[in-house]
C-alpha cells in the first residue's frame, strides 16, 4: 500500500511540474510569480522569474527579495534549494539538488540541499550540482560546472570550476524591475 501512496504522490507531483511549465510561458511575470506560489515556492518582494524556467517540485525551493532568474533555468526543488537576495541567476543555468548515485550497483537517487547566498551571480548555462554552496557575493562564469562550495567574493569559471579571482565587497546593489513581458 505504501508503493501505492509513494507512486500517486509522484504522479501528482509530475503533474504540478507539468502545469508549471505551461505556466512558465505566460508573457507576465506577475501570473507566473502567482502560480508559482500558490504551488509551494517561496518568492521575495520584488524577484522575477523569466519566462521558459523548469522546477522540480517547487515546494522546496525558497527565493529571496530582489533577485531574478533568467529565462529557460532549471530549479531543483527535490531537495532544499535556497536562493539568498539580490541574486542575479542568468538564461539557462541549471540547478541540481539531486542525482544518481553511479557508485552503486542499484543506481538510487541521491540529494543534498543546494545554498545561495545575497549578491551571488551566475552566468549564462552554469550548472550548479548538488550539496554546493556558493557564498556571499560570488560569481560564476558563463558555462561553468560547480562541484564544489564557492568561497564569499570569488569569481569562479571553468570545468569543473576554479577560483580565478577576487570580487569587490562592498555590494549593494538592487537589481531593479523585471521586463513586464519576459
Amino acid at each position: 500500500m505504501d508503493k501505492v501512496f509513494r507512486r500517486l504522490r509522484t504522479i501528482l507531483t509530475e503533474f504540478v511540474n507539468f502545469i508549471l511549465r505551461i505556466v512558465g510561458f505566460v508573457p507576465s511575470h506577475h501570473v507566473r510569480r502567482f502560480f508559482y506560489r500558490i504551488s509551494g515556492m517561496s518568492i521575495g518582494n520584488g524577484s522575477a522569474i523569466h519566462m521558459g524556467a523548469v522546477f522540480y517540485d517547487p515546494k522546496n525551493i525558497k527565493i529571496g527579495k530582489d533577485s531574478i532568474i533568467g529565462e529557460g533555468a532549471v530549479l531543483d526543488g527535490r531537495d532544499k534549494l535556497v536562493i539568498g537576495d539580490h541574486v542575479d541567476i542568468a538564461s539557462e543555468v541549471m540547478i541540481y539538488n539531486a542525482e544518481h548515485d553511479v557508485q552503486s550497483s542499484d543506481f538510487p537517487a541521491i540529494s543534498s540541499p543546494v545554498f545561495i547566498e545575497d549578491y551571488v551571480f551566475i552566468g549564462p548555462r552554469a550548472i550548479i550540482l548538488p550539496g554546493v554552496k556558493i557564498k556571499k557575493g560570488a560569481v560564476v562564469g558563463a558555462g561553468a560546472v560547480v562541484t564544489k562550495d564557492v568561497e564569499e567574493f570569488t569569481i569562479v569559471g571553468g570545468v569543473p570550476a576554479k577560483p580565478i579571482k577576487d570580487r569587490i565587497k562592498n555590494l549593494n546593489y538592487r537589481l531593479g524591475r523585471a521586463a513586464w513581458f519576459r
